[in-house]
């Protein structure tokens, strides 16, 4: 397949429910695919669906199917249609949308105008792809992954040359958390982060099945005044559209 064409999950229009921007009005582009397989992953894994979702008018939920895969004008025409000027930003969310970097070099330019620009959603994984797309993003919401809490093998350096660049421009780190956050693994997380100097932290709980917070809020306190011991921005955000019951 040409690499300007593009196997796309979603496309629609919702509030942001995570982190710093939490509340804002955004149209997502849902990418599909990952690099990583994390425990607590919530979105769909199929790295090549026959179809992309798309909402013919904003926050309606009247979605049609587009063919996969979308080339960058077919997904930039798409996004056209749902009315930019409402929206604070466009997130580029997935799966990762920087598995798809070339894509992403093509599509950017292509899109509207929005108040914030554009808003990257990333797991913080691939610096050198992070390092072919920086220059086009706005703002840079990285995630760093705990390995006992996501179930991945650690991620550290990679994080942190992420992160290295990621401060290029406005960027914020979240930190999934549950019952099982091993201490010393959040520590050396929030180490990562105030080696960077003056970013913001969000502590997310995970999401239950039941839609609860899979952690009580005692430890979450305790997290944020541990993180607040080195950081002065830590927040403690749930994930906001789910207890909205939006995208």
């Amino acid at each position: 397949m040409s690499p300007a064409a593009c196997f796309v999950q979603e496309i629609f229009s919702s509030v942001q429910g995570e982190g710093p921007c939490v509340g804002c009005r955004q149209i997502f582009v849902r990418f599909a695919g990952c690099n990583l397989k994390c425990a607590y992953c919530d979105t769909p894994g199929d790295p090549s669906p026959p179809s992309c979702r798309y909402e013919l008018t904003p926050g309606k939920k009247d979605f049609t199917l587009l063919a996969n895969p979308l080339t960058p004008v077919q997904t930039a025409a798409a996004v056209a249609r749902l009315n930019p000027e409402i929206h604070h930003s466009l997130s580029l969310t997935g799966g990762e949308p920087l598995l798809h970097a070339e894509f992403l070099q093509e599509l950017i330019p292509l899109l509207p105008e929005f108040r914030c620009g554009i808003y990257l959603e990333t797991n913080g994984s691939l610096p050198r792809e992070l390092s072919r797309v920086i220059r086009l993003v706005d703002l840079v919401a990285m995630d760093i992954k705990l390995p006992g809490t996501a179930g991945l093998p650690p991620l550290w350096e990679k994080h942190r040359e992420f992160l290295a660049a990621a401060r290029q421009k406005q960027v914020f780190v979240k930190i999934v958390v549950d019952e099982k956050t091993v201490l010393e693994e959040f520590d050396r997380a929030v180490g990562l982060v105030g080696e960077a100097g003056g970013i913001p932290l969000t502590i997310q709980p995970v999401t239950r099945p039941d839609g609860k917070p899979g952690i009580a809020p005692e430890r979450l306190l305790f997290l944020q005044e541990r993180a607040l011991g080195s950081l002065s921005d830590v927040r403690v955000i749930p994930q906001v559209h789910k207890l909205l019951g939006v995208p």
